[in-house]
């Protein structure tokens, strides 16, 4: 007669099938209220003005940890009292395929990942899209896992939003100086004045500081920041009527 197989060894398998099924069944379920919870939040900005960012939390904690006042100016205005000059500005600095693609410029990113390979400094190909996604539903970093969920919120508030919508929360929620975010209190800090009334020189000014807000200003700026604003006057010539 053949042996029977241990009653230990069986039951060690139905654990092992058992515990694997739950691990399954809980990655299903977290898979699923992950695109629930986040669909909801894309939808819900789509008439809701965005409160915060996480930038903005992650900003005032640092300004707390190095001694300074937890400084966060951020007021919200419809993209109709946003000048047309920083709409124009923002596109010919950051983004001039805004309206023509579908949240990815392919193009620029394989021109940023190519001088990537030859160790030149380029940016990153990044869209406006992209960085409306990234500004309001991530956190800062560089990893693939980040990159993957870019790129699944773009395509997201794309489909959700329109284009008309991404511009509305890019230029209100965007860091535009040291705790300074958005259109209204960047034009309030650097010209003393509403978003609505920026000349072409003054919207061409806050969108040369934006790769780095920070480190740049817009008003007595380096010379670097000088060849940006002329580069973006002369971009924002030859665009157009913009079409949302």
């Amino acid at each position: 007669m053949a042996a029977k197989k241990p009653t230990s060894t069986r039951s060690s398998k139905k654990e092992n099938t058992s515990f694997g099924s739950k691990v399954k069944r809980f990655l299903w379920k977290a898979f699923l209220w992950f695109n629930i919870v986040s669909i909801a939040l894309v939808l819900l900005f789509k008439f809701v003005p965005v409160p915060f960012t996480p930038l903005m939390a992650v900003r005032a904690l640092e300004h707390n940890s190095d001694g300074k006042d937890m400084v966060c100016s951020h007021d919200w205005v419809p993209i109709s009292e946003i000048s047309m000059n920083l709409q124009k500005a923002v596109i010919a600095s950051e983004d001039g395929m805004f309206l023509k693609h579908n949240g990815f410029d392919f193009s620029a990113m394989n021109k940023a990942f190519s001088g990537n390979l030859k160790g030149k400094k380029l940016k990153g190909g990044s869209t406006i899209s992209q960085q409306t996604a990234k500004n309001v539903f991530l956190w800062q970093g560089r990893s693939y896992f980040r990159k993957a969920l870019e790129a699944y919120y773009t395509v997201l508030i794309e489909l959700i939003w329109g284009k008309k919508r991404i511009m509305e929360v890019y230029l209100n929620s965007i860091e535009m100086g040291d705790g300074v975010y958005g259109a209204e209190a960047a034009s309030k800090h650097w010209f003393h004045k509403s978003a609505n009334n920026l000349t072409k020189y003054e919207a061409a000014s806050i969108a040369a500081i934006l790769p780095s807000p920070r480190k740049y200003k817009a008003i007595n700026s380096s010379g670097y920041v000088e060849r940006r604003k002329n580069k973006t006057l002369r971009v924002m010539r030859h665009v157009g009527k913009l079409e949302y």
